[in-house]
């Protein structure tokens, strides 16, 4: 079982070990956040949740059955109805289903908790697992685009309540 909730104060030091402890996973197929993410986390989390505020980003952690920070799923430039997710699931957790299951709900809540129609999402063309978590929740390729100086595709998604 996969949950969602939404980014709080209480989440930054789950939050931090998760991403050093995930970081060299990570940058195998995203963009590396680099030194300066770790060395002001407290700063850019606090950030993040005044952005937050705004309605313009909506942050949340996902976590597995025990209770434990699995993964991340996010919507960001949320303005007229659209939104972009991005998501990233630890290493431990990977190959699972956590990252569809975990898509899914974001794509409820979308609807549901902060009233989105349209998602968009991009990753790298040689990313087939996170290629195929979007196809499962019925994002379609919509271009071709640059994810950090990589040849990626755009995709897609018309909600509806």
């Amino acid at each position: 079982m996969v949950t969602l909730e939404r980014l709080h104060a209480d989440h930054a030091s789950a939050l931090l070990a998760f991403e050093r402890e995930n970081r060299a996973w990570f940058a195998r197929s995203v963009p590396d956040r680099g030194e300066a993410y770790f060395a002001r986390f407290a700063d850019r989390h606090r950030a993040l949740l005044a952005e937050q505020e705004t309605g313009a980003i909506h942050f949340h952690v996902v976590r597995d059955g025990n209770g434990e920070l699995i993964g991340r799923a996010n919507l960001v430039d949320a303005a007229a109805g659209t939104a972009e997710v991005g998501y990233r699931i630890g290493q431990r957790a990977a190959g699972r289903g956590v990252a569809t299951a975990a898509v899914g709900e974001l794509c409820r809540l979308a609807v549901s908790a902060y009233g989105l129609h349209t998602l968009t999402a991009v990753t790298t063309l040689d990313n087939g697992a996170s290629r195929a978590v979007l196809r499962h929740n019925g994002f379609a390729e919509a271009g071709g685009t640059e994810v950090g100086g990589r040849p990626g595709v755009r995709y897609r998604r018309e909600l509806s309540a």
